[in-house]
């Protein structure tokens, strides 16, 4: 297997690659649409790394309601909070497309056959990852937090706009996918476009936006 290109192994050279292929602490798997990687509940010994696909870490609560928590894209990890703490998973990792990932075990990080010197490494790319999780679930919160739907909707717009340095995006969601992040009524959510479309205040295809002017 190549070196993955991915924040978690930038740097690594084509004998730390081996050295790591070598102890056993790597795999991959693949996985269909909609297939459970994770499930909540389950105590986990590996983060994952999407190599293809993508994948969103979603909460059900007891009366079946679904919030998307975060998109996971190619390169991206996850699960490696509760890899490392051994706390029992309180959300559910799942192939929101046709998915790729390659498992890292924790293992990795203090198998006496790698160097400390490739350890420590990977530890300052796993905390660098960390903390742009940290930034990733702020934003959510941010996005969520006005009461309106409209409100959740420019918070979100405008994250992305800033996010891309540029007025037209692209997000990773769909529309039922895009009212379980923002936690709203996929029917709300789809009224509120339409009439902010109606007002000029953006163009959308599916799921690329056009912001075209900020609203008074």
């Amino acid at each position: 297997m190549r070196p993955v290109a991915s924040p978690l192994f930038q740097g690594l050279s084509a004998e730390e690659w081996a050295a790591l292929e070598q102890s056993g602490c790597l795999r991959t798997k693949s996985y269909p649409r909609h297939a459970v990687i994770f499930h909540a509940g389950e105590q986990v010994h590996a983060l994952g790394v999407v190599l293809r696909g993508t994948v969103h870490i979603e909460n059900l609560d007891l009366w079946g309601s679904k919030s998307i928590l975060s998109s996971i894209s190619a390169g991206q990890a996850f699960a490696e909070t509760y890899a490392f703490c051994g706390e029992a998973l309180m959300v559910d990792a799942v192939a929101a497309e046709h998915c790729e990932i390659l498992f890292l075990h924790t293992a990795a990080f203090t198998d006496a056959r790698i160097e400390p010197a490739l350890q420590d490494k990977l530890l300052r790319r796993l905390l660098a990852v960390s903390m742009r999780k940290n930034l990733s679930l702020s934003q959510r919160i941010f996005c969520t937090t006005p009461k309106t739907v409209r409100g959740r909707l420019l918070t979100y717009f405008s994250a992305q706009a800033a996010r891309c340095g540029r007025m037209e995006f692209e997000v990773p969601f769909n529309r039922q996918q895009m009212a379980d992040y923002l936690n709203l009524d996929r029917s709300a959510l789809s009224k509120e476009l339409c009439k902010m479309r109606d007002e000029g205040l953006l163009e959308f295809d599916k799921n690329r936006f056009v912001l075209k002017q900020l609203p008074e």
